[in-house]
């Protein structure tokens, strides 16, 4: 594979369709194309060139939205400033079917003062789903914004927290 070139494939899910781009080696942004997408395309199509990598990726994806898997196994390659990646790493520890809040996000980035600069580091998350930002909620359980729409974050939410029988996700 040419080490310049950019791979992409778009895959349907439960929330509607996602783009999974690829450069080089990592994954390096995921995007949601919503239910329109999702409803106007066949079962599994592709756009571009798919690659082994992606194709784990999609696999990946398909477990978890079953249920069957917890963690993520493909490498990433999110770009962003120095606050941002930390934040990004930060969230890559959130335990599945859990949730934490912007404040205890940015006391874990040793920037207890910073849960404002958490949620703009979440809004520009390139990877969401595989870099969980949708664990990420206000203080007091309030849901906050999220980049695939607030009924695709309670969506996952409660995938993960339904995983756990008597443990909602929760703070």
């Amino acid at each position: 594979m040419p080490q310049n070139d950019i791979f992409q494939i778009c895959i349907p899910s439960p929330v509607g369709g996602l783009r999974l781009v690829q450069e080089k080696d990592s994954l390096v942004r995921i995007d949601f194309l919503g239910q329109a997408w999702e409803s106007t395309k066949p079962e599994h199509i592709n756009t571009g060139d798919s690659t082994p990598l992606l194709e784990n990726c999609r696999q990946e994806l398909q477990a978890y939205f079953k249920k069957d898997l917890r963690e993520f196994s493909i490498p990433l390659r999110p770009q962003g400033s120095p606050f941002q990646e930390k934040v990004w790493n930060i969230l890559r520890s959130i335990p599945y079917g859990e949730t934490w809040t912007y404040k205890q996000v940015a006391i874990q980035a040793g920037c207890p003062l910073g849960a404002r600069a958490v949620g703009q580091a979440n809004h520009y998350n390139p990877i969401p789903i595989l870099i969980p930002c949708h664990r990420v909620v206000q203080s007091g359980g309030k849901l906050g914004g999220y980049a695939g729409g607030l009924d695709v974050k309670t969506f996952l939410l409660e995938l993960e927290s339904s995983h756990r029988p008597g443990n909602p996700a929760r703070c």
